[in-house]
């Protein structure tokens, strides 16, 4: 992670420099004593390129004297507009104009508040973040060598005690990230468990149900996903305990399919390389999570992720077999492919039955139809309780991690009525996320509910200020702002 401090306002001699400033009013401290050393370069170049400090917008200044060896403005736009989403997209713009060209730089933020201020390192450290694991090769001027910012700020104490909790949530989104872009050989279920069990450093309660425990429970549905694989499917709990004791959990469930062949119905070759990505829901949970636990969150939460792997092998799942479910429910399986909702059927029961839960949210990359739906802009957002998804999608709209509700009605259950068992696991082509999102509420047992589809979200084939192409760390901000703003304390 990008290493950051906050500092008083002064003036650098040497180095790297980025100034941020809003596009009205009269020009920061610091901006002016900085073109007064330089001898007028930093008004020259903005008159030059037409810069006028609008947001999102940026320009630099090479060798522009006292001692500095470039300077970047970086736009706010104006000063009424400024919130965290604005001053995170500046952050981004920085990192991105000095990303490959410095190890360290300093950032002006003598026009902002400290909370904001904070917002400027949280959006710079997403837009930082590389995953470079496995490069060994570098071509002329590709490799990143941005290692750390210090921001120069009027509330440095302010903001300092802002960045303590936004670091934490910025860890967990940086986590969700790492694990959705490790290739599938590098995170099976066995690995993924291993890398869950790493947060019980941060105070978080681990306990791992195997291939036994969850046969006692009765996980058919999910066991019958993972029987193709050479590696053993598990249930990963994990438990926050941070509000008052015996008051009911949040509960939040992540499909965690950590390589999704298709099974016997096998995906088509082009394009399967992307299904390493779908455990990203159970990253997603599994980020929410480190993230509450790393700023101490007020609140008791639950994290459930089924964790498995879709294989073929002569041990697989047929087309037309049936299974039984925890909840006693039984599922003709016509599609192996459509097995995410079969992993969470077994999760989501297990959850409310267990915990009982003030309210539950699940998180997959469940269906392509939500993509086709909602493009990469927006996750689906379907519900059993109106009040809980205004909470999430309100919430959704402040971060960033934009949601869209979709309509569940009723008849879109007849869908999935099986001729030899109680439900069929697709209900066809037509309107494929809500039969999807059906499926999974009859295993709610009627508790408070969300299911976010975020299959169009949870990657991103081209990069955007805070975050760069690959995973992107979906829902961790959105549920850690859920519980901060609505279930806390």
């Amino acid at each position: 992670m990008l290493d950051t401090g906050f500092s008083d306002s002064r003036l650098p001699h040497e180095g790297v420099l980025a100034i941020l400033a809003p596009s009205d009013g009269a020009p920061s401290a610091l901006y002016t004593q900085v073109d007064a050393a330089t001898g007028g370069a930093l008004s020259r170049a903005a008159r030059a390129a037409d810069f006028s400090f609008a947001a999102k917008a940026s320009c630099v200044v090479l060798a522009p004297g006292a001692g500095l060896e470039r300077v970047v403005l970086v736009g706010l736009g104006p000063r009424e507009g400024i919130d965290a989403r604005v001053a995170e997209q500046a952050g981004g713009s920085v990192v991105s104009a000095l990303g490959k060209v410095t190890a360290r730089a300093a950032v002006v933020l003598d026009t902002l508040p400290g909370d904001l201020a904070a917002h400027v390192a949280l959006g710079a450290v997403l837009g930082a973040y590389r995953f470079d694991s496995y490069r060994t090769i570098w071509r002329e001027g590709e490799a990143w060598k941005l290692e750390g910012l210090e921001f120069l700020s009027i509330d440095a104490p302010g903001a300092t005690a802002a960045w303590a909790g936004l670091s934490a949530v910025a860890r967990g989104v940086l986590l969700c990230r790492d694990l959705v872009n490790e290739p599938a050989n590098m995170l099976r279920p066995d690995t993924f468990e291993a890398r869950i069990t790493k947060l019980r450093d941060l105070g978080v309660e681990v306990e791992v149900l195997d291939r036994e425990a969850m046969h006692a429970l009765g996980f058919g549905a999910l066991l019958g996903v993972g029987q193709g694989s050479s590696v053993p499917p598990r249930t990963v709990i994990m438990r926050w305990n941070g509000g008052t004791e015996g008051e009911a959990p949040v509960a939040f469930i992540g499909k965690g399919v950590t390589f999704d062949s298709g099974g016997i119905s096998i995906k088509p070759a082009a394009g399967m390389e992307e299904m390493k990505t779908d455990m990203g829901g159970a990253a997603a949970v599994v980020g929410t999570i480190a993230a509450l636990a790393g700023r101490k969150a007020r609140v008791n939460a639950v994290g459930v992720v089924g964790l498995v792997e879709n294989m073929l092998s002569g041990d697989a799942q047929r087309p037309g077999d049936v299974v039984r479910t925890a909840s006693g429910q039984t599922i003709e399986v016509l599609n192996t492919d459509a097995e995410g909702r079969l992993v969470l059927a077994d999760v989501l029961w297990y959850a409310q039955d267990r915990f009982k839960p003030r309210f539950m949210v699940d998180l997959a990359t469940l269906t392509g139809a939500i993509v086709v739906s909602l493009g990469t802009e927006r996750a689906g957002l379907f519900s059993n309780d109106d009040a809980l998804a205004q909470q999430l999608a309100t919430t959704g709209e402040g971060v960033g991690d934009r949601l869209w509700r979709m309509p569940m009605c009723a008849s879109y259950l007849e869908l999935l009525r099986s001729d030899i068992a109680d439900l069929k696991n697709i209900g066809g082509r037509a309107g494929g996320s809500i039969t999807a999102a059906k499926f999974l509420e009859c295993f709610v047992n009627k508790v408070p509910w969300a299911h976010l589809d975020i299959a169009g979200t949870a990657f991103a084939n081209k990069a955007s200020a805070c975050v760069p192409k690959g995973a992107t760390g979906f829902g961790v901000r959105l549920l850690d702002a859920l519980v901060r703003e609505h279930y806390e304390g």
